[in-house]
């Protein structure tokens, strides 16, 4: 089998590293392509995973995103053309939706996003499947399949991640105190147009709570003022999920790494305006994150307060329970792609009284 994965941000990589060892190890050529987004890159870099750059993101207008939908799809094409894979895949997957519909290419789409409503409109129709966890709450074309997982126990599964604390350590993880970690997002994915995020007071003020009760780092696509310099992640890209096996707490606007702490057994606030149907169901089924839409400091302070309260041992146990009903998604989507198109009725079955 040749199969190209076509990457367009950090989370992407993550999600398939894993499944690129497993279809090299069996014998299977992957194709990479990227995306200067980010970190995106640098992350496929320091995994050694070769990959032809085909674009780069274009920053703050829907001008910019039309022109690189369509300089990239047809760089995808012709790199399609080149190599001739048995299939495309990938995460949201517009540009391997389109050029497998145009090459006549299988296209296997990965997604979890519901409010990414323009690109999921011009993904959806082209593609040969979508692929989503169960808890997905939007419109789905009839060619889909929903799974038992999230796209984060695709790598932090523990099959396929195991913390290492000297890690945690170098990457700015404090041994003898508790430990926070922030996130601060650009907004300017194309799910994003419509979206603003914290101001500068609201860093300030979380930040400041925090970190007059420990250890506190903040990762911020964005550039941060002098005065909270000090606490930004400095430590590699790809080793800061060991320092986040070890938090007691993360709060930010990434619904993508609120849900990796959660799959890490940590609690996460996903304090951002829109929605995800990962984050409602890790809330409401599991208790382990908390999603709040209303980002004014008294609320957030009460539910920071009000997680700081409960034991360890009862996000210990609250993710237990959801390792029980999820699945190793890795192997998942090794298999799935592997055996394609029939795998289709084999998973359908298996998962066919899921929620």
């Amino acid at each position: 089998m040749k199969v190209l994965i076509d990457i367009g941000h950090p989370a992407h990589v993550h999600f398939f590293s894993h499944p690129i060892k497993k279809w090299q190890q069996a014998g299977h050529k992957v194709i990479v392509s990227s995306r200067y987004k980010e970190i995106a890159t640098d992350l496929l870099d320091a995994l050694k995973v070769e990959h032809h750059v085909l674009s780069a993101m274009n920053k703050g207008s829907v001008g910019g995103m039309a022109l690189e939908l369509l300089v990239r799809d047809l760089a995808l094409f012709k790199l399609v053309r080149s190599e001739k894979p048995d299939i495309l895949t990938g995460i949201g997957g517009i540009f391997v939706a389109h050029v497998g519909f145009v090459s006549r290419t299988p296209s296997i789409v990965f997604y979890d996003t519901e409010n990414a409503t323009l690109s999921n409109l011009i993904t959806y129709p082209f593609c040969s499947m979508v692929v989503v966890p169960s808890c997905y709450q939007k419109w789905l074309p009839p060619w889909h399949l929903r799974y038992p997982g999230y796209h984060e126990l695709s790598y932090l599964h523990p099959n396929r991640f195991t913390p290492d604390k000297k890690k945690a350590i170098s990457c700015g993880l404090h041994p003898e105190k508790l430990n926070f970690l922030i996130r601060v997002v650009s907004w300017q994915a194309s799910h994003d147009v419509t979206e603003k995020g914290w101001n500068i007071d609201l860093l300030r003020q979380v930040t400041n709570y925090l970190a007059a009760r420990g250890n506190v780092l903040i990762s911020s696509e964005g550039e941060l003022p002098k005065d909270l310099l000090a606490f930004r992640y400095t430590g590699p890209p790809e080793d800061i999920h060991h320092l986040m096996a070890y938090l007691n707490l993360f709060i930010g606007e990434s619904a993508t790494m609120a849900s990796e702490c959660v799959a890490l057994g940590i609690p996460a606030i996903y304090a951002a305006h829109s929605s995800r149907g990962y984050m409602d169901e890790q809330e409401r089924r599991y208790g382990m994150a908390v999603h709040l839409k209303n980002l004014h400091w008294p609320v957030i302070e009460k539910t920071i307060a009000g997680i700081l309260e409960i034991a360890p041992s009862v996000w210990q146990d609250k993710q237990a329970q959801l390792l029980a009903e999820k699945i190793d998604v890795a192997e998942f989507v090794c298999q799935f792609v592997e055996k394609y198109p029939q795998s289709i009725n084999t998973y359908k079955a298996q998962f066919a009284n899921i929620g």
